[in-house]
């Protein structure tokens, strides 16, 4: 039998084989790399900086951390220091990370030449959770966030926050952990592109999301021979201005330059080095400059690397971060469980309100206001739910909870009484061959009560839901239609509009009365920028008599607000990001939403925007719902 090592190689080669094999071979004209030259200055890693037009060195040897121009030392720190590395945070001032290898120990100083104590120590932190292998800074323009990756080389990784909107944590927190290759032993981070760079030993370097709430799924970039053109054991890594990469060889001595398509530009041998270890890059005037070291401290090796003329690649625009302040217990099992919630007001007491939320493989999950857990239907296998008020059941009155039923392509029904328990109210049959989207409608000329359900086809069909006193009865009243799958749909009971979400094409307004036209109109379209397929969960807010739509953008772990009435302009778009106060993860890949503007108790006075998370982090554990106060978005609208 093979052992998991070899296993793991065979998947690398073959990966390779599929689609590296050509990629992998060195253009021709490569890349202008002149020959290393020796500096003056022996040391295990070094960086040369730039600060308001000075230089300075920045490195590490047996004795410690030591910064200086020319020959002054500005600042030092003793100790056994490894991979050291650094991010610019403005032009006078630079933030440096290294680990004490003795005790493990990371340490992070702020560089200021012209403060009055030029190297400032800002963090001390004892890492337990893994041995460190490496470290790489990721500056998110686009979320806010300055994080720092941890790498271990036992098949693990920390991602530690240190900054959010421009606001310094107290003390840094693990927001994500990542399962990276066994044996891996350098990381680097494409700050515009947002792409994580992680070595796995000699064999293979790979691609990932460096985004906290990003997808952990992963690419390959280079192979090792003979499918690619690595050779030795890649130590460290750095991303060029252009987004191409450079990865160091520790034995024999040797720096690639790879493009983004992972193609091999030049390869470069460091003779004057037994082993490297160290990398670091320093640009000026479209001339990047590579400063090789060994942990030997034998002298540091200088490379100029003269890219082609390419545009600037501007960083990506910030965009509205808002937090949640409350988080429910995760579903049980892990895995895309959790798709749509719902609100159940308690008309006397907002606080004894409820949550509910369909879990796609067991049934109703129903929780409080606190987040617990508090009532379980395992009835089968729900999509989506909705609530509405005042319908008798068993001569009494209740409210009512309908929800989308996969196993049998059902309407399964609960009746909600006075003190907020849910009763099971039966089922009713539907014409739908795969059942999916599903949300409620009370019709302000009528009084009636309706469901709209959808099919992955297109198909929806509109079912009344009437009551002899004793049970639920539906009726099918009116089918719709919309050109390909939908889910998501929210009904505005005081104007009676049914609006609809194509999924991966355009938001679709429906007169939502039994007896109207079946025609409908897109009103929103799929733009690929702001709002990116899959459309997932809608929802509607009223406030001061202005009617809002919310959305869930998928494709880019968003959400947007758009006016509910003609010309539906958009008004927010924003994401829900991490509360480090309240270590609460923040959300991404969200399916289904909901929204009320009517009190949820204490801390949501004002109502909530309640969204499913489809990766819960902090810790990893199975798909919940979290909450954001809704006077957070209404001060965005005003």
């Amino acid at each position: 039998m093979l052992s998991n090592k070899k296993m793991f190689q065979l998947s690398v080669l073959s990966l390779a084989l599929a689609g590296l094999l050509s990629a992998c071979q060195a253009d021709k004209p490569g890349s202008p790399m002149s020959g290393p030259q020796p500096l003056a200055v022996n040391a295990s890693h070094y960086h040369n900086t730039q600060l308001a037009g000075a230089e300075y060195q920045v490195f590490t040897n047996a004795t410690g951390l030591q910064v200086q121009q020319g020959d002054t030392v500005l600042g030092q720190h003793s100790g056994r220091f490894s991979r050291l590395t650094q991010l610019p945070l403005m032009q006078d001032s630079t933030l440096l990370a290294a680990m004490d290898t003795d005790s493990n120990t990371l340490y992070l100083w702020r560089f200021a030449p012209a403060g009055q104590t030029p190297l400032q120590l800002v963090h001390r932190q004892l890492i337990s959770s893994r041995v460190v292998e490496d470290l790489c800074f990721y500056q998110s323009s686009e979320n806010q966030q300055l994080s720092l990756f941890l790498l271990g080389g036992r098949g693990g990784a920390d991602q530690l926050l240190l900054q959010q909107q421009q606001q310094w944590l107290t003390q840094p927190l693990v927001i994500r952990e990542l399962n990276v290759p066994y044996d891996s032993t350098a990381c680097a981070v494409d700050h515009t592109s947002g792409a994580l760079y992680i070595a796995e030993a000699d064999r293979a370097i790979w691609r990932y999301q460096a985004e906290p709430e990003a997808d952990e799924g992963r690419s390959l970039v280079q192979v090792n021979k003979p499918f690619g053109q690595l050779q030795g054991e890649v130590k460290a890594l750095q991303v060029l201005t252009d987004g191409s990469l450079l990865a160091l060889e520790e034995e024999p001595a040797r720096l690639l330059h790879i493009k983004s398509d992972g193609r091999i530009a030049q390869a470069v041998n460091i003779p004057a080095l037994a082993e490297a270890s160290g990398l670091a890059l320093s640009t000026q005037n479209n001339r990047e400059t590579a400063y090789i070291s060994s942990e030997a401290a034998d002298a540091v090796q200088q490379l100029s690397l003269t890219l082609p003329v390419t545009a600037a690649r501007p960083p990506k625009t910030a965009v509205v971060q808002l937090q949640p302040t409350l988080q429910t217990e995760a579903a049980l099992a892990r895995g895309d469980v959790m798709d749509d919630p719902a609100v159940w007001h308690n008309p006397t007491r907002p606080e004894l309100s409820l949550l509910l939320a369909t879990d796609k493989r067991a049934g109703l999950d129903v929780y409080n206001m606190q987040g617990k857990r508090v009532q379980q239907h395992s009835v089968g296998r729900l999509n989506n739910v909705d609530v509405r008020y005042g319908l008798q059941w068993q001569s009494a009155a209740h409210d009512i909870a309908a929800a989308s039923l996969r196993d049998d392509n059902s309407l399964q029904l609960f009746a909600i009484d006075g003190t907020g328990t849910l009763h099971n109210a039966g089922k009713v049959g539907t014409t739908l061959t795969e059942i999916y989207g599903l949300c409620m409608y009370h019709s302000a000329q009528s009084g009636k009560h309706y469901v709209f359900v959808n099919d992955k086809s297109g198909l929806i069909e509109q079912y009344r839901i009437d009551t002899d006193g004793i049970g639920w009865q539906g009726t099918l009243v009116r089918s719709l239609h919309v050109p390909s799958q939908p889910e998501g749909c929210v009904a505005d009971d005081k104007r009676g509009v049914l609006f609809v979400g194509e999924e991966d094409e355009a938001i679709w307004r429906f007169a939502a009365e039994a007896d109207a036209a079946t025609t409908g109109e897109a009103i929103i379209r799929v733009d690929g920028q702001h709002l990116v397929a899959d459309i997932e969960g809608i929802a509607l807010a009223e406030h001061n008599g202005s009617s809002y739509l919310l959305v869930s953008s998928q494709g880019n772990d968003s959400y947007l607000v758009f006016d509910a009435t003609a010309p539906y302009a958009e008004r927010l778009h924003f994401r829900i990001s991490t509360n480090p106060q309240l270590g609460i993860d923040g959300v991404s890949e969200t399916d289904g939403l909901e929204v009320t503007t009517r009190s949820l108790g204490p801390g949501f006075e004002q109502g909530a925007l309640i969204v499913q998370d489809g990766r819960n982090r902090m810790p990893e554990q199975g798909q919940n719902l979290k909450l954001v106060p809704w006077p957070q978005i209404l001060q965005h609208l005003q």
